[in-house]
């Protein structure tokens, strides 16, 4: 499913799928809470991911694996 918004269309399935996988995979590791809540941190990166020009729900899952722990190592830090 496509849903506009505002000028930018966005592919439901694809972020919904990518998320998916990402947060699985950072509950598993311990990085977020086991809840069925969603992490908006984690879905604005797969959005950003995405209106970046990464439309690959592996490669985009990944990347935001990658992205969402490094930014969560330097709040950690700071």
């Amino acid at each position: 499913m496509l849903v506009e918004r505002g000028l930018q269309v966005m592919n439901v399935e694809l972020v919904s799928e990518a998320y998916a996988i990402a947060a699985n995979s950072l509950r598993r590791s311990g990085a977020i809470p086991d809840t069925l809540v969603t992490d908006e941190r984690l879905l604005g990166v797969i959005v950003k991911l995405l209106q970046h020009g990464e439309f690959n729900k592996i490669r985009l899952a990944n990347k935001a694996i990658a992205r969402f722990l490094a930014q969560s190592e330097v709040r950690a830090v700071a």
